[in-house]
């Protein structure tokens, strides 16, 4: 087994952000949890899993990426060329030793490199052969992503591997198979491997794509110009590339008679955790957290508590970090935070709401309100729209999120952003309107 030096071994931490104080009479508790990896490797690809570890180049990992090829991406020509060409690029940004696949989907799924059931292993040589098997593929037949991610799965769970990835592209809707045929191949992947979704053009489903990239723990966006494609792949790769351990589980512990009302994932996206919880003894459950590199992301827990008389306090929860380990038990990864309540008649105590839960409780809001306006505008509801893209538009200006802000100056005119008094545009560009979708749920942090 290699030998880890302390600097391998960068460290989990966990800050927890709340105001404990309850008037009397109150049982609902909230806090802001963040979770920092830092200092390159980490505890769970070192130490859980130091076989899999090469000292120097990071956790060993498998990547397979699925390019749609369905008809649709014969229009424009260009189309299946920039796919191509981002997948190449794709391919050059993989580290020596990282094992690789590339999958040609359409309504069946199909090995494009390099076959046979396996995946190959990333250095000069087999990144040439791979960009030669890319020239083969071409555009023609339906769409049927289930297929894709299942064969996905197979090949990635052929390596004996850290980290597993997959990379998803579409450019259509999923009309090959039924939803829950594609639900069922999610369901199974789930917790196999974390998925990155991109939906190319304008054709796609952003609820379908985003969907994906939810259920496997991944990031989703849309890339309105094809031409964008090879920016977009070489930029993921990077990002699948700093990954040092995967299936890193948020567990909660809560004393008898309480009840764990959300967890949600606040920062950088809005993600509900919540109906993810895996049991995991008396009281606590593990929520899933994907894989990790050197990054900080936010979470909002709440819990109500039993009410308790002025002056008591009370643990409410307990958080700390945890990795799967080969023989079923898990790993602690040392961090801790508590979860408090006091019960107090200091009025100034108990009304003040922590900054960091009142940001966090408006971009899940934003969201929320994003997704309901542009569902009303699909459906008629021009009144409806209006004033929920209005209170979008007035949560975005309140708490700095300046990219949705922008976003949403593509679909309403802005009147005044202060009180959320819009105007709904008469023409809405297309890929402006799936834009603002694809990327609600992208929050800003607060300034600490």
């Amino acid at each position: 087994m290699a030998n880890f030096s302390k600097s391998n071994v960068p460290q989990f931490s966990v800050d927890v952000y709340q105001n404990e104080y309850l008037p009397e009479g109150a049982g609902e508790v909230n806090a802001i949890v963040t979770v920092t990896a830092t200092g390159g490797g980490t505890i769970g690809s070192a130490v859980a899993a130091p076989h899999l570890y090469s000292p120097g180049q990071g956790p060993s990992a498998a990547v397979a990426i699925m390019v749609d090829c369905s008809g649709s991406m014969d229009y424009p020509p260009t189309k299946m060329r920039n796919a191509r060409d981002a997948t190449a690029a794709a391919i050059d940004t993989l580290r020596d030793g990282v094992h690789f696949a590339v999958i040609g989907g359409t309504h069946v799924a199909k090995e494009v490199y390099p076959g046979g059931g396996r995946v190959a292993v990333a250095d000069a040589t087999t990144r040439e052969q791979a960009k030669h098997a890319l020239r083969s593929l071409s555009a023609g037949g339906g769409t049927a992503i289930g297929t894709w991610l299942k064969l996905a799965d197979r090949l990635l769970s052929s390596a004996d591997v850290a980290i597993r990835h997959g990379i998803l592209l579409t450019d259509g809707r999923n009309e090959h198979e039924s939803p829950q045929d594609l639900k069922a191949a999610l369901d199974a992947c789930a917790g196999r491997f974390t998925c990155d979704a991109r939906g190319v053009g304008t054709d796609w489903e952003v609820k379908e794509v985003t969907g994906i990239a939810s259920a496997l723990l991944g990031t989703a966006d849309i890339v309105a110009d094809p031409a964008a494609l090879a920016a977009d792949f070489t930029q993921m790769m990077e990002t699948a590339m700093g990954k040092e351990v995967a299936d890193v589980s948020l567990r909660l512990w809560t004393p008898v008679d309480t009840t764990v009302k959300f967890v949600k994932q606040v920062a950088p996206t809005v993600e509900d955790l919540t109906g993810r919880r895996t049991e995991a003894g008396p009281r606590a459950g593990d929520y899933p957290l994907g894989s990790w590199g050197d990054e900080s992301r936010d979470y909002h827990v709440c819990v109500e508590v039993p009410v308790a008389g002025i002056g008591r306090e009370m643990l409410a929860g307990r958080i700390s970090l945890v990795i799967p380990q080969p023989d079923g038990s898990v790993q602690n990864l040392g961090a801790q935070g508590l979860v408090r309540a006091v019960w107090t008649d200091d009025m100034v105590a108990s009304t003040s709401i922590n900054p960091q839960v009142a940001h966090y409780t408006g971009q899940a809001e934003l969201a929320q309100v994003i997704q309901q306006g542009l569902d009303l505008r699909k459906s008629g509801d021009m009144d409806g729209a209006t004033a929920k893209l209005g209170r979008a538009v007035q949560l975005a200006s309140a708490s700095g999120n300046a990219d949705t802000a922008k976003l949403l100056a593509k679909v309403v005119d802005v009147v005044d952003a202060a009180t959320g008094t819009v105007r709904l545009k008469a023409k809405v560009a297309e890929a402006d309107e799936m834009t603002l979708e694809t990327r609600s749920t992208k929050t800003v942090r607060v300034k600490k």
